[in-house]
């Protein structure tokens, strides 16, 4: 097949979850298929497009300047939220540009199948109901939990405006898609209830396997406890901050020099104040590589209250031989029991007691960390996942891609903010991995 992706970044350095099950996706259908790849181009950082041959045929940059969260610029974008009946956290990435772009590819090249993945490029595809819309999580499912955990009252405001307007954008386009491919049965169900969107299909989460697999050579000693994640990501800071303050007292009125490495790029001030406050706590920022980390460790925690779709870091500490104690939301979608495979609990005293068994009762721990290894080695496989995502491709659930497009969206206005000027890259090279 000849497979036009459209993405709003690419896939190097891998720091997300969501990079990271694209980008083992990727590889796997390139193997067999050509893939051409349209995303912004962050020029900060020439990584992305250099290694983009990993994973497509050719590449198509859109430079393209969404301020960054901490700019004068975008509190204006906060501001004119107030107003816009786009959500600003896809306003962000609106771009004149990459419509013109996708047009021209569409006009002169017949594709067997579109994908645009993630809700965020949805804005700039013309004629949804041609595409596949790879939704790694649901979005409004996210919002509505940020509004909920949200102390000040003002805050709250906004983000249940953002909300509702993340929830009506998000349900036009799931209604508009030809095909939404989802990763959890959760997701599946949320959309068709909240959304009325019927054709969905749902691929399995992935891990690494031997990537991560524990080296016979003892790792240097971390932390007794890790998380991981990227923690500019709102919901990873929440859950660091809450397990903090809520669940880490309890924890040490048993173990009181119990520690926690914290691992993951772009730690704010919130974050950094922990590691500053409280010589035990740990704050990495950005590693190369993870597993150290987690192999290092005694008990991996996922303590989130804010989320959607899959979290990846629960089956690659499975499959690092880690157990995990994690919130239902930190778990939701993934095919985990507890207390067989996990240990879920929400309540910070609970989820306190879980960790403390956990570190004081290493036979507990081996039979958890063996179990989990068993699940994620019998049915998490990034060949099954991408098996799934171009078995949906291939049976025709989309529709066909025309060569080119007749009927296509309203004009787009660019801000000045986002000048932008499509560049088609040679392909680059490399194949360092790079993990959340």
């Amino acid at each position: 097949m000849r497979i036009l992706w459209v993405k709003t970044d690419f896939l190097h350095p891998t720091t997300k979850g969501g990079h990271i099950r694209t980008l083992e996706i990727l590889r796997r259908l390139h193997a067999r298929h050509d893939i051409h790849y349209v995303a912004f181009d962050d020029s900060l950082d020439p990584e992305g497009p250099q290694r983009s041959a990993e994973y497509c045929s050719r590449s198509y940059t859109v430079r393209h300047s969404a301020p960054r969260k901490d700019s004068p610029a975008f509190l204006g974008q906060l501001a004119a939220g107030l107003v816009s009946p786009l959500p600003v956290a896809i306003r962000r990435y609106r771009s004149a540009t990459m419509h013109r772009q996708i047009l021209m590819l569409l006009a002169g090249n017949p594709f067997d199948r579109l994908v645009c993945d993630f809700l965020t490029p949805a804005p700039n595809i013309p004629r949804m109901s041609e595409w596949v819309l790879f939704q790694h999580n649901v979005e409004s499912a996210i919002w509505q939990r940020r509004a909920q955990q949200a102390r000040d009252p003002v805050r709250r405001f906004y983000l249940r405006l953002q909300a509702s307007r993340m929830r009506a954008f998000e349900g036009r386009v799931c209604r508009e898609a030809g095909r939404i491919i989802a990763v959890s049965p959760k997701d599946a169900e949320t959309m068709r209830r909240w959304f009325g969107a019927s054709r969905i299909s749902v691929i399995p989460t992935g891990v690494d396997l031997d990537y991560f697999s524990r080296p016979a050579a003892e790792e240097p000693r971390v932390a007794d406890l890790v998380f991981v994640g990227s923690m500019d990501w709102l919901p990873n800071v929440d859950g660091v901050t809450w397990f903090v303050r809520e669940t880490l007292p309890r924890i040490r009125a048993r173990r009181p020099d119990c520690t926690l490495a914290v691992v993951g790029r772009s730690p704010g001030r919130a974050v950094a104040e922990l590691a500053a406050k409280d010589a035990r706590i740990l704050v990495t920022g950005t590693v190369d590589d993870v597993r150290p980390c987690l192999w290092g460790s005694t008990v991996a925690i996922v303590p989130l209250r804010i989320g959607g779709g899959t979290r990846l870091k629960i089956y690659e500490a499975m499959a690092a031989g880690v157990p995990v104690v994690s919130t239902a939301v930190g778990a939701e979608g993934l095919e985990v029991s507890s207390p067989g495979n996990i240990r879920l609990a929400d309540a910070p005293d609970a989820f306190a007691a879980a960790c403390v068994e956990l570190l004081e009762r290493a036979e507990v721990r081996a039979r958890q960390a063996r179990a989990a290894r068993a699940l994620v080695t019998s049915r998490c496989s990034w060949e099954a996942a991408a098996g799934a995502f171009e078995d949906v491709l291939e049976r025709g659930h989309a529709p066909v891609a025309t060569a080119g497009i007749r009927q296509i969206d309203a004009p787009i206005r660019e801000s000045t903010s986002c000048a932008a000027r499509p560049v088609l890259l040679r392909e680059g090279a490399g194949s360092e991995r790079l993990h959340e």
